[in-house]
């Protein structure tokens, strides 16, 4: 394998590529030689300052994408056109038509494309999606999902980061992760509506605070509270289901974990300790993308999957300019 992109995610998926079984991470690019050196010297692997002379070796299969949202598809589609598979960090790009070439770019060249959407991977999270695909609670009607942040300072304030164009907003660049997750457990969405504006950060040109709704193929709808203007932040949420409800107000730390309350049954409380698993989620996620290159089957957590993360988005940002509810698929943007 190879990385594009050393900063803090870069490096967590290079670190977590390094020590799994049958993966040897070789070389790691980015324009910044500060963050590429450092990296390439903790992993005992080639330092390349230009990406693309990364992409032209010939002894890696696989590249890492791991840059700001708006440089995935450059480096993506050169990578696929140069034989190699695609891992691209979320979100798989900030425009449809973006996620299209790359998704066509994999295809043509008969690569695989994996997207990092590491919630699919995080214990409290997939037991959620678990408990609710077994159906024991019956078909779910509703699910909510709140994440909130004060967003002042560091990581946040980067130049890119408080541009759409380049970032994708808080509801691609963050709450893709979200997103994800209530497709996973409701299925495809269908029709989206939200409200939100810009009250705190505004320096940054979007909403810094959306409630969005959406409605989902089987007929259940959802909500995700997303926000970095909080001063008191927060990370959870709710399914309810025909016949029961799993609460999960926090998905880690004191009090995480999830609770599960049948309609003629006491409630059960798994606590996230619990849900623990050995490898660390994004290994895990790295581990699955690397097994089906292997396999030759499409990554659990693909292009599509990549896509529809930033369909929905994209939709509840119409809605906020608009003031009307969007309908899926998009046609347009």
């Amino acid at each position: 394998m190879g990385l594009i992109g050393c900063g803090g995610m870069g490096r967590s998926l290079a670190e977590n590529a390094a020590v799994l079984s049958g993966c040897e991470v070789v070389a790691v690019s980015d324009p910044d030689e500060e963050r590429g050196r450092p990296l390439s010297s903790d992993l005992g692997c080639d330092y390349e300052p230009n990406h693309e002379n990364l992409i032209r070796r010939d002894d890696m299969d696989s590249v890492l994408i791991a840059t700001p949202p708006f440089l995935h598809e450059a480096p993506a589609v050169a990578a696929a056109e140069n034989g190699k598979h695609v891992f691209c960090e979320k979100p798989l790009a900030p425009s449809l038509a973006s996620c299209d070439r790359i998704i066509e770019a994999a295809e043509a060249n008969g690569v695989a494309l994996g997207v990092g959407l590491v919630c699919r991977y995080h214990p409290v999270h997939a037991e959620v999606a678990r408990l609710v695909k077994t159906n024991d609670l019956g078909p779910a009607m509703c699910m909510s999902v709140h994440r909130l942040s004060g967003g002042d300072g560091g990581a946040w304030q980067v130049p890119w980061r408080l541009e759409r164009s380049k970032s994708g907003g808080n509801l691609m660049e963050i709450n893709a992760h979200e997103i994800d997750f209530m497709r996973n457990v409701m299925g495809d969405a269908v029709s989206v509506y939200a409200v939100g504006d810009t009250y705190r950060q505004l320096n940054q040109d979007y909403p810094d605070l959306a409630v969005v709704s959406m409605t989902f193929e089987s007929g259940a709808v959802g909500s995700l509270h997303s926000s970095n203007a909080n001063t008191s932040g927060g990370y959870g949420g709710r399914v309810d289901c025909v016949n029961g409800s799993i609460v999960f107000p926090s998905f880690r730390g004191e009090g995480g974990g999830l609770t599960i309350q049948g309609r003629d049954e006491p409630s059960r409380f798994i606590p996230a300790e619990e849900l623990k698993q050995e490898k660390d989620p994004v290994a895990q996620e790295i581990d699955a993308f690397v097994r089906a290159i292997q396999s030759g089957e499409t990554p659990p957590v693909g292009g599509r999957e990549g896509r529809a993360a930033t369909e929905i988005a994209l939709a509840a940002y119409t809605s906020i300019e608009t003031g009307q509810p969007v309908q899926l698929p998009l046609s347009e943007e």
